[in-house]
């Protein structure tokens, strides 16, 4: 539902942990529209866009009861509250709201798990930072590339046991090397575009096959493993449905060329684990670097943690120190057409999730 009140009217309530200047900055852009935020009833952050905020924070009962009230009062919300699924529900149980901003690209994942009606789907609008991370997220899965083309950790296991090889080993040239990148949207394009700027030959998977600058192949998902037979990396940024479920799975990793580098900045759950390491052992993938898994934390008993050709990122290869910066920026530009009853930006599909 889009907005038809004056912007007078408006209420904007941030719901999570923001600077104050990024506060100002929304405030300045839009001085018509009422801004509350109240930074004693947000837990400190504990580093750059800590949008959950430090746990062990707890509010009063006073608080608590001032924060849902400021939160019920606004028809617009920074955030989810609480930062979390259950604070979604809560909300658009009990709440005005009629968008929420959500801080992450995958806001779909909680939207989904808040278990809304329909009536509340179509009154809720949800918009993600989708496209915020993205520069940040094609600049860790370029390093992946890197790292496995270059064979760092190997020289990390070396340097750890102070070993010099008698015989030198060559790495691979990245320039002239083939790239598959599943999933051409916007990260998947940021991606594409640092791949190329290194030399790289770009292909990749979209839902719409049509043709994409800078990509020399666009095919669906059904194309994939045809695209493989020729890569010598593969790039996941697909987000996780019950669509992408297991998409990379055994049958993929077998249309690989042996000794494929496989980098996952989508998500956990689009990548088979097993499978995974099972094509690690076979010598079908020779590298890969996993910032996502199908469950988070990484259960210590997972096998990828001691793979010696495994880089295992805690989810966080999105976080940069300008990220609240630029999902602020991103709000800004949203709110404007809020007011004007246009459409707004990534908004989360209230059917699939993404």
């Amino acid at each position: 539902m889009m907005n038809t009140m004056t912007p007078q009217k408006l209420i904007v309530a941030i719901a999570v942990p923001l600077e104050a200047e990024h506060v100002e900055a929304i405030k300045a852009a839009h001085p018509a529209v009422t801004v509350l935020y109240e930074p004693d009833l947000l837990p400190p952050e504990r580093y750059p866009a800590d949008h959950g905020g430090d746990p062990a924070f707890q509010r009063t009962p006073d608080q608590e009861s001032r924060y849902w009230d400021m939160l019920r009062s606004a028809d617009v919300l920074y955030g989810f509250p609480n930062e979390n699924a259950a604070g979604l529900a809560e909300i658009a149980a009990r709440g005005k709201v009629q968008w929420i901003q959500a801080m992450a690209a995958g806001a779909g994942g909680a939207v989904k798990a808040a278990n809304l009606s329909e009536a509340q789907l179509q009154r809720v609008t949800v918009t993600s930072s989708a496209g915020v991370h993205g520069l940040t997220l094609a600049e860790f899965a370029m390093m992946g590339v890197l790292n496995g083309f270059k064979r760092t950790a190997e020289m990390a296991a070396d340097q750890a046991a102070k070993h010099w090889p008698e015989l030198r080993t060559p790495t691979r040239l990245v320039s002239g090397s083939n790239v598959v990148i599943t999933g051409l949207g916007e990260i998947g394009m940021a991606t594409a575009r640092l791949a190329g700027a290194m030399g790289m030959n770009v292909s990749g998977t979209k839902r719409t096959i049509e043709p994409v600058d800078g990509v020399d192949t666009v095919t669906d998902t059904a194309g994939l493993p045809g695209l493989l037979a020729n890569a010598d990396a593969l790039i996941n940024t697909l987000p996780g449905t019950p669509y992408t479920e297991k998409l990379i799975n055994a049958e993929v990793f077998a249309a690989m060329k042996p000794g494929t580098v496989v980098v996952n900045v989508g998500r956990g759950t689009v990548i088979d684990e097993d499978a995974l390491l099972a094509a690690l052992d076979n010598g079908q993938v020779s590298y890969a670097c996993l910032d996502v898994f199908a469950v988070e934390p990484l259960p210590a008993s997972s096998a990828l943690w001691e793979h010696p050709r495994v880089m295992v990122s805690p989810h966080t290869s999105a976080l940069s120190v300008a990220e609240n910066r630029l999902i602020a920026e991103r709000f800004i530009e949203n709110l404007s057409r809020f007011q004007a009853g246009g459409p707004l930006l990534h908004v989360v599909d209230p059917v699939h999730f993404y």
